[in-house]
């Protein structure tokens, strides 16, 4: 018989020490990590953010209020106190490395979209047109070019 070799995917486990962002409830938009693996729907949380209105108190949740993001905090242990969780989360810099992610910078850039006034959409509008219009300009010229 073939050996056969199975192996399971890494990809976003629900994990402890992986790091989730909050989708629904009074924590919309916030880092927290797993701390404890209550059962199948639900996760102990634990967010020690230094950010103004970014910390999460220690509770549980459920699963499907949260999305699991790619960054973990490796070797954190089981039901960590609140001081090792803030540690660990220091330690591994979590929230430099989701400020740097595209996930963070399209979140941030699809906020100020929603921010903008009604005058605002159209000074962008206006801008992409002029920068469109300035491409098309030069692609003219390399062809113009090209072709003599």
């Amino acid at each position: 018989m073939a050996e056969i070799e199975i192996q399971a995917s890494a990809w976003r486990l629900v994990e402890i020490g992986r790091v989730v962002l909050f989708t629904h409830g009074p924590y919309t938009g916030r880092l927290a990590t797993i701390v404890e693996i209550i059962d199948h729907k639900r996760i102990l949380v634990d967010g020690p953010s230094k950010k103004e209105n970014g910390a999460v108190p220690r509770h549980a949740v459920g699963l499907s209020n949260v999305i699991v993001t790619p960054i973990v905090i490796p070797k954190l242990p089981r039901a960590a106190g609140r001081g090792a969780v803030a540690k660990a989360w220091e330690k591994e810099e979590v929230e430099s490395k989701w400020d740097q992610s595209a996930w963070a910078k399209r979140r941030e850039q699809r906020e100020k979209r929603r921010s903008l006034s009604d005058f605002e959409r159209f000074k962008v509008l206006k801008l992409r047109k002029q920068a469109r219009f300035e491409v098309q300009k030069s692609m003219a010229k390399v062809r113009a070019s090209a072709k003599a």
